[in-house]
């Protein structure tokens, strides 16, 4: 299958990325080195490159014209390098510590080069190992509240929302995250994958008619609300983590969405590492780690709220003064929208195309069967009482009832 692209890309090998490493000045030729492809993801090489004699590094990100995860099959645009390097430099420009440094973006090679994070963990997987992060949820809800509100309406101007929106039209990965998300799961799609004693169940939500209305409705919501520039996939695997760092990475499904999708997915993931437990933890390390989780997302919905609230009362944008009063029902349709979500990613991540490691780990049929039962039951009544769930403390309370 051809691919138009351009003249100058070809896909990197460990020879080729020293080359454009040298090409631009970050490394003289002679330098001693260690080159690895690191990537784990669907779509993308990544390569750490280290020069061994001064112990500089760099990551070097490259997209792929297709989906790595399916083949040639699946086509992408390469822009999508330059709209995942833009919502890096954006979000550092917002909360530098909270996001990885951007050297360099190069068009021509859909290739970033950017901050070595090799010091920290992928979230998912020290959850996994049940760490605890004291500064997590703070950091992430106060990442939420400023890239959420100083990229909106309200805290840029509708003017230069409207300018920056442009710059994020992302048809390709918001196609995946319309069909993996809101479209596959609820039908029989050849995507889907899950076990065959999980069928009868999965079946269930197939045939309720009431139920594929409302994700309709958020599936709606999604492709209509172009609220603020949102990282489009912010699960626990795009986040690195140390006790007192986090960063936000791999925004490449950035686009102009619902405030609510970014919240929603923090909090699904974390719901979904809730789930498992009783798989990675003894009986006496349940309870502990369990209250550790769910204070994580009262948390992260704590801060983002008072964060949120203080930057509308200090920065709202002078074409929204009138809005001031509008706070609390803005507020309230992000935090309904953010349930609904999270409902919609627990399942896809069940029943869908990629599943998470926590639950794919569990090694006796029976417990993972339980706990993919469990999570069909929290996304189905999540989204079906959205609206009716008035404080996080609530949604806490659904979990506490399946768990």
């Amino acid at each position: 299958m051809s691919f138009q692209v351009k003249s100058g890309y070809t896909p990197f090998t460990l020879e080729s990325v020293v080359h454009f490493l040298v090409h631009h000045n970050f490394i003289d030729p002679s330098s001693p080195l260690l080159v690895k492809e690191i990537g784990d993801g669907n779509l993308n090489y990544v390569f750490h490159v280290q020069n061994k004699a001064t112990e500089e590094s760099w990551i070097v990100k490259q997209a792929l014209p297709y989906a790595k995860v399916v083949g040639e099959s699946w086509p992408l645009t390469l822009d999508r390098s330059r709209i995942e390097s833009e919502a890096l430099i954006q979000a550092h420009s917002l909360v530098p510590e909270f996001s990885p440094v951007v050297y360099l973006h190069d068009s021509e090679k859909a290739a970033t080069v950017m901050e070595d994070l090799s010091s920290h963990t992928i979230l998912r997987k020290g959850l996994i190992e049940g760490r605890v992060y004291p500064e997590l949820a703070r950091n992430v809800g106060t990442y939420l509240a400023h890239t959420l509100f100083f990229t909106s309406d309200y805290g840029l101007g509708s003017a230069k929302k409207k300018e920056l929106a442009k710059r994020f039209s992302n048809p390709d990965l918001c196609g995946i995250t319309e069909s993996l998300v809101f479209s596959d799961p609820f039908y029989n799609a050849e995507s889907n994958s899950f076990t065959e004693e999980l069928r009868p169940d999965v079946e269930i939500l197939w045939e309720d008619q009431d139920f594929l209305t409302e994700v309709a409705s958020l599936k709606h919501s999604f492709l209509t609300k172009g609220e603020a520039l949102i990282h489009g996939d912010l699960h626990t695997g795009s986040l690195f983590v140390t006790e007192g760092s986090t960063k936000v990475i791999d925004p490449e499904f950035a686009f102009y969405g619902p405030a609510g999708f970014d919240v929603g997915a923090f909090i699904a993931n974390i719901t979904l590492s809730i789930l498992s437990q009783e798989a990675h933890r003894t009986d006496e390390e349940k309870d502990g780690y369990l209250a550790y989780l769910f204070g994580v997302i009262t948390e992260v919905w704590t801060v983002f709220d008072s964060t949120f609230r203080s930057l509308w009362d200090t920065y709202l944008s002078e074409d929204n003064r009138y809005s001031r009063g509008y706070l609390n029902t803005h507020l309230q349709s992000i935090f309904v929208d953010s349930i609904g979500f999270a409902g919609c990613k627990i399942i896809r991540r069940t029943i869908g195309l990629a599943h998470v490691e926590e639950i794919e780990t569990i090694t006796d049929p029976e417990v993972k069967l339980a706990v993919e039962r469990r999570a069909l039951t929290l996304g189905k009544k999540l989204i079906f009482n959205r609206k009716n769930i008035d404080s996080i403390e609530n949604y806490i309370e659904m979990i506490k009832e399946v768990v």
